[in-house]
């Protein structure tokens, strides 16, 4: 397959045409073509979608490049809510790339995108964490022998955002931040808090932690940072789930936002993209407090080692959790893009390539830090993760 050659500028005016989605139906065995995607005629070839391959699709069509090929089609894809806006952002773009294709993304979460994948119910996901050593097993029967390929496609820092009026700055060290939200440290005059923050008027109103209620990714991220630098005071085995009863809890990235926005002495845990006008906490990093930035999150990544997966060119990453480099932000996220390394239909296989080749071109990498304030990925990933798109085949 002869990809796309993206340039260095695109324009997103035809955004209000796409179909993506974003509601809040936490159901992953539901089709996510069903929600906000046209009716199809079965009998038009046009509206066939994945399941019909174009008199195209396999077509070079020539030109100053050695020539790229023109798709038609369209795939339903599913998962992390972080990445939602990217996501918004990626596909606007693409389409000007690729105006036949169609592709429908419902932002159920990335349990529910991992579990629509198993099913066959989105032949490509989003995802904040990579799949355990189960998950890989089950998405065999629908991916092939090869199984599942990451592709890390947005990396984001997640904010400790709080609604605290009168304390615009706030300093957290990890084993503060453990026990704010272990829910030990219960009001936010604590000693432990006044102790960093010797210039605030902390009042002693009582601490709301709000937390995920759906299985997240950003969860695990976020419990995963906590496990590796405060083991002693956050005493809870990493999960997507949250472990902690007592405090509140809403769907989805954007629900737990609006419960902080609307609740005074409230903190979370979220997608930066997503927290708005909410101040945010600086985070103990060695000997300093960190805030968060684009630039940090990615410093992290770049520290980072391969997970052993056990699939040849997959791009999984165990996250440097535990830095105290200068100028690093630990809380972060690597969302990922998770495709099948095989596809029964080569339509869908070459339109799941040439939507990822476009998401990790420095093109598809920058719409997606101006409408997500995502951190671009390094050219080092960016070769890879070429090398592991080039993997996925279809139709044999």
């Amino acid at each position: 397959m002869k990809l796309h050659r993206f340039g260095p500028t695109v324009a997103l005016a035809m955004a209000a045409t796409l179909t993506l989605t974003a509601c809040g139906d936490d159901d992953p065995t539901d089709d996510p073509a069903d929600n906000g995607a046209a009716e199809e005629d079965p009998e038009d070839p046009e509206d066939a979608g994945e399941e019909t391959e174009s008199e195209d699709a396999g077509a070079d069509t020539g030109g100053e490049d050695g020539g790229s090929m023109e798709l038609s089609g369209q795939i339903s894809a599913s998962g992390a809510s972080s990445q939602n806006s990217a996501m918004t952002a990626w596909i606007a773009g693409y389409q000007e790339v690729q105006p036949e294709v169609t592709i429908n993304y419902d932002a159920i979460g990335s349990g529910g995108g991992r579990e629509n994948l198993a099913s066959g119910a989105s032949p490509l996901v989003g995802s904040d964490a990579y799949l355990d050593e189960e998950e890989r097993e089950g998405v065999i029967e629908v991916c092939g022998d090869g199984g599942a390929l990451h592709v890390p496609g947005y990396i984001s820092p997640i904010a400790i955002a709080y609604n605290l009026p009168g304390v615009e700055e706030l300093n957290l060290a990890p084993d503060v931040l453990a026990q704010i939200f272990n829910q030990d440290i219960e009001t936010w005059d604590d000693p432990a808090i006044a102790e960093d923050n010797p210039d605030a008027e902390l009042p002693d109103t009582e601490i709301t932690v709000v937390n995920r209620s759906d299985e997240s990714g950003t969860t695990e991220n976020f419990l995963e940072y906590l496990t590796a630098v405060a083991p002693d005071a956050w005493p809870h085995e990493v999960s997507g789930d949250w472990p902690v009863s007592g405090g509140e809890a809403a769907a989805q990235t954007t629900g737990v936002i609006q419960v902080v926005q609307g609740t005074e002495g409230a903190i979370t845990y979220s997608d930066a993209s997503a927290i708005g006008s909410l101040s945010t906490a600086a985070i103990g990093v060695g000997e300093e407090f960190v805030d968060y930035s684009p630039e940090a999150a990615a410093a992290v990544v770049e520290a980072s080692e391969p997970a052993d997966t056990g699939i040849e060119g997959d791009l999984a990453l165990d996250l440097a959790r535990d830095t105290t480099e200068t100028g690093t932000y630990p809380i972060v996220l690597v969302s990922y893009e998770i495709a099948c390394s095989s596809y029964e239909d080569e339509n869908t296989a070459n339109i799941v390539k040439d939507f990822l080749t476009y998401v990790v071109s420095e093109e598809g990498q920058q719409v997606a830090a101006e409408a997500a304030g995502s951190a671009p990925i390094s050219d080092g990933l960016r070769e890879r993760a070429m090398e592991t798109i080039e993997i996925i085949e279809g139709g044999s």
